[in-house]
């Protein structure tokens, strides 16, 4: 049997009644009242009988639209857990692929950032990069390469003169130029030290090295001078001794 919906029973009971309902027009109003309540009473057991059919009907064809809903359902349910899983895994990827951005962009901050650390036995910030520079500049002084760390003593102090590694900068920068043999730029990259970075540990380091180069240049005047107010300025300093040791050796 064909399967009613509640509209198309509806549907065929206002057509069986309609037809019914004009005729009674013609007839007395009692017949007709007669007639009416008649069809009534056969279209509400038609309705009856119809819906009990469809009703009988509808339990096995419920059960089995259940099934089919059950399994479209189950399918359904697979294919979402499918999808589940390619999320998920793209999800992984871009929680990792964030956590190696992340990892990369706090090494670039932190390559920004300035460092604690201590200088002749003062703590400062420095950047690394600045840091680097002039660990690297420094390297070439230790491993003889005088011209070389000339060169990058100068690009350190024109490019950082505000660095707490500027003054030492400058110093080693003079004793690049005092072991070339240039000792007129020695002294020059000393005096330096002596004004600009007067407050450095380095300064009694400088005035000696300032009296060395004078003494070798034949000015002892001017080295005696310099070896002078060294012992004069820093007279419990290293670098007092041996200008007074150096005093006694010149004329």
């Amino acid at each position: 049997m064909m399967k009613l919906s509640p509209s198309r029973l509806a549907t065929l009971v206002l057509a069986a009644w309609l037809p019914l309902q004009a005729q009674a027009g013609l007839l007395e109003d009692s017949e007709a009242r007669k007639a009416i309540l008649d069809l009534r009473a056969k279209v509400d057991a038609i309705t009856r009988d119809l819906t009990s059919r469809l009703e009988s009907k509808s339990d096995k064809t419920v059960q089995l639209d259940m099934l089919n809903q059950h399994e479209q359902t189950m399918q359904e349910i697979a294919r979402l857990r499918g999808q589940i899983e390619v999320l998920a895994n793209q999800i992984s990827r871009a929680q990792e692929s964030q956590k190696q951005l992340y990892a990369d962009l706090d090494a670039r901050i932190r390559k920004l950032e300035p460092q604690q650390e201590t200088v002749d036995g003062q703590a400062a910030e420095v950047l690394p990069a600045e840091k680097t520079a002039y660990e690297s500049a420094y390297a070439l002084i230790q491993a003889g390469d005088y011209k070389g760390a000339a060169t990058a003593l100068q690009d350190f102090v024109r490019r950082y003169p505000d660095s707490a590694y500027a003054a030492n900068a400058q110093y080693w920068l003079g004793n690049a130029y005092y072991a070339l043999g240039d000792y007129k730029k020695a002294i020059a990259a000393q005096e330096v030290v002596t004004t600009t970075y007067a407050s450095s540990a380095k300064v009694p380091d400088a005035m000696l090295n300032i009296g060395s180069s004078y003494a070798l240049l034949k000015d002892s005047k001017n080295a005696k001078k310099a070896l002078q107010q060294l012992v004069s300025k820093y007279p419990a300093s290293s670098a007092a001794k041996t200008a007074k040791d150096r005093l006694a050796t010149l004329k």
